[in-house]
């Protein structure tokens, strides 16, 4: 079995019903987190609607979250989810701030990393950084079929 998140009539994604469960967990967890919706709605007979705008608006709230964030375990819990979004991005054409994102993080740290030995953990280059995410969403592309 499988399920289906799409935008109108063009499925995005089909992935099996386990992945889908996962991935709509990890949803909810940051749209918590995050203290917005996603644009990603329930699924019902095995079919999700995606809501294009709503949906950008997330997407480019949990890459800023994710760059403002220098703490490895969050980024290690949140890598697998912010890939998977991204592609799900990229296909359904959302209009993604890379520019803005690349540069120096806006606004507070959160969840920053403190070692004892280092004192506090510094962003990645923005560069390094997107170039690293969006690698990441290239090996997920080519295995998630629509």
């Amino acid at each position: 079995m499988s399920q289906y998140y799409d935008v109108g009539d063009e499925t995005l994604w089909n992935p099996s019903n386990g992945a889908s469960r996962m991935f709509q967990s990890q949803v909810a967890v940051f749209e918590a987190e995050l203290g917005q919706p996603s644009g990603i709605g329930p699924m019902a007979n095995d079919e999700c609607q995606i809501d294009p705008d709503t949906f950008e608006t997330f997407v480019n709230a949990l890459l800023t979250r994710h760059r403002r964030t220098t703490h490895a375990v969050w980024l290690a819990l949140a890598e697998g989810f912010v890939a998977t979004v991204l592609v799900l991005g990229e296909r359904a054409a959302v209009t993604v701030d890379w520019p803005g994102l690349g540069g120096a993080p806006r606004g507070p740290f959160e969840d920053v990393q403190v070692s004892s030995l280092t004192g506090t953990a510094t962003p990645a280059d923005g560069a390094a950084w997107a170039a690293g995410l969006r690698a990441r969403a290239r090996e997920l592309d080519r295995r998630m079929a629509r």
